[in-house]
């Protein structure tokens, strides 16, 4: 695509595991926009390929998949399903965790103008409390402190977290959290 597009607008959002991220990003489904999810091209390949997923699996999926199909293999397959999310028509779309520097430069030159970074951000020791307590994929603080580090080396997740459009400090209630979303929303015009 490349070129500037006309009336859409994305939203990346972005942070380590346990920010907050998917938190955000139901605020913004739950408003009605669509959403195109990383992590979901990991597990359809995963499933694809039979692979069963656990915590160490989709991490080694991860990173092999982009070893060997390349550092953009999963952001390509995000930009063709929000390809077919703006001819459908849609005008406001949600991606959900982009992971490295790479993925990051290429939705940059993908949709120039049409797609702005939102870094959902939390002091570490709160993150780590509530990754332990959380329903869903709970964590150790070494198996968080394991996760953050893969991300970081072997993924590059700084690189979209640190060059983020706006930042939301989640380390009060999800009200808090969405009414800071909802002025950044506003000054967007998303």
């Amino acid at each position: 695509m490349s070129e500037k597009i006309e009336n859409v607008k994305i939203i990346a959002v972005v942070g380590m595991s346990g920010s907050g991220k998917s938190v955000a990003v139901d605020y913004l489904t739950a408003k009605g926009y669509p959403k195109v999810y990383f992590g979901g091209m990991i597990y359809k390949e995963m499933e694809k390929r039979g692979v069963e997923r656990t915590p160490d699996s989709e991490r080694d999926f991860r990173e092999m998949i982009r070893e060997t199909e390349g550092k953009d293999w999963v952001v390509r397959q995000v930009i063709e399903e929000v390809k077919g999310l703006i001819a459908a028509g849609q005008k406001r779309i949600v991606l959900d965790g982009v992971y490295s520097w790479t993925e990051y430069k290429t939705l940059k030159h993908e949709f120039p103008g049409a797609l702005t970074f939102l870094a959902v951000v939390v002091p570490k020791k709160l993150r780590y409390k509530r990754v332990a307590v959380r329903p869903e994929r709970p964590f150790n603080a070494e198996e968080i402190q394991e996760r953050d580090r893969s991300e970081i080396e072997n993924l590059e997740k700084g690189g979209p977290i640190a060059a983020a459009d706006y930042y939301v400090l989640n380390d009060g209630t999800v009200l808090d959290m969405q009414n800071k979303i909802a002025d950044i929303l506003k000054e967007i015009e998303f």
